[in-house]
């Protein structure tokens, strides 16, 4: 079949969470025989020529990302009761883009990879009204946006923000329900997901297909880092609010117990785009944020234990699936974990309170025969439930329940 999908950036390289599932996507659409084109959102100069996309797609084309600056987000908070997340990427270079492509060739799917990229859904329906349509919810994004408020507004300094977020729930409900509705097919990525979907919108069709990692990729890394001893390592876009609330929590209330038992212990936060709320961290001489690296698997081999922090969020973690498949012994929160189906301290260790946190940190690094068991553990955990040579099927069966093949 022909399938066109509309990305908020190009699924390359894989630095991060969408990228790394856009791609599997494409690849598992691609090995099946499947002919993809590609829009996207993209502003880096380097060619896609250069990318194995080029090999796995008909065609590519990309649009500068339209920039959105603090004052639009605000006057759209006050003056339209479209969510913001909606108003995003909606851009008329982009629509124009869309519009030719439509009226150039005929497409049996035409795929919307994330919320923000459903504002053109109506633009498709116009123009190729007998294709099948896809959201693609890499979030339920009105449960991330609640989850979000909850866990802010107890704290005075985020109240504006947790304001944000519950007004941004509601208008994020109403519009997802809208567009699961007008479309043939819902993905989520995790069961917990997909109920959400189903109580939007009880009469869709929605399936999960889980987030996944080539898992071979992970089996090994050229590059060796000395971190030193006692290195706890976090992963993820900086600018992210889970992220940077996770890391925030974790340097002011568990890190110090940690050190308590281990002066040495040191955390690493490797991730683009540090946000500025981190800057109170950079004076640490138990805290390194690296910022962007080319390669975060060497990382996650030096430290002694990866931690998942996250209060906040939804769908299933690929920080946490690239950890595993590097082996790394784990310790998350039980939101972290949603969508993993795993048993506590069987392949990773939850804990959900600053003293539980930091006691399995200390119980870990105290025990390197478990950090070893466990890691192990994960890495056959992942390549049994999380690689894409096992939700690429997934994904087939959902596209056939609407008719495709």
């Amino acid at each position: 079949m022909r399938v066109l999908l509309l990305t908020p950036a190009l699924p390359y390289p894989l630095h991060q969470g969408g990228a790394i599932r856009n791609y599997g996507l494409i690849h598992g659409l691609h090995h099946h025989g499947h002919q993809i084109w590609l829009l996207s959102f993209h502003d880096n100069d380097t060619s896609t020529k250069t990318t194995p996309l080029h090999d796995l797609c008909e065609y590519i084309e990309t649009v500068p990302t339209p920039p959105r600056n603090a004052l639009q987000r605000l006057l759209s908070l006050l003056t339209s009761k479209t969510p913001d997340l909606a108003q995003r990427l909606y851009d008329s270079a982009f629509a124009n883009r869309l519009e030719n492509l439509l009226k150039q060739q005929s497409f049996d799917l035409i795929q919307f990879e994330g919320l923000e990229m459903t504002g053109y859904l109506p633009l498709v329906k116009r123009l190729q009204p007998q294709a099948k349509l896809c959201y693609d919810a890499h979030n339920a994004e009105f449960a991330l946006q609640h989850n979000i408020a909850v866990a802010e507004r107890g704290d005075i300094k985020r109240l504006p923000a947790a304001l944000y977020s519950t007004l941004q729930a509601k208008r994020i409900a109403r519009f997802e329900r809208h567009i699961c509705e007008q479309v043939d097919l819902t993905l989520a990525v995790s069961d917990e997901d997909a109920a959400m979907f189903r109580t939007l919108s009880p009469s869709r069709c929605v399936h999960v297909v889980p987030n996944g990692i080539f898992t071979d990729t992970y089996a090994q890394s050229s590059e060796k880092l000395d971190l030193g001893e006692c290195v706890l390592v976090f992963t993820g876009k900086m600018d992210y609010r889970p992220n940077i609330d996770a890391m925030l929590w974790f340097s002011n209330q568990i890190l110090p117990r940690v050190r308590e038992h281990y002066p040495e212990a040191r955390l690493y936060i490797i991730g683009q785009k540090p946000h500025t709320r981190l800057q109170q961290l950079r004076d640490r001489d138990d805290i390194i944020i690296t910022g962007w690296v080319p390669d975060i698997q060497p990382y996650l081999r030096a430290g002694a234990i990866y931690v998942a922090p996250l209060r906040m969020g939804s769908g299933t973690r690929l920080k946490i699936l690239e950890a595993m498949a590097a082996g790394c012994a784990i310790v998350s929160t039980t939101t972290a974990a949603t969508g993993l189906n795993i048993q506590n301290g069987d392949v990773i260790a939850i804990a959900d309170s600053d003293e539980d946190f930091a006691q399995q940190l200390i119980l870990l690094l105290q025990n390197s025969e478990r950090r070893a068991v466990m890691g192990k553990a994960a890495q056959t955990y992942v390549s049994r439930h999380y690689d894409w040579s096992v939700l690429t099927p997934r994904l087939m069966a959902a596209y056939m329940d609407i008719g495709l093949e």
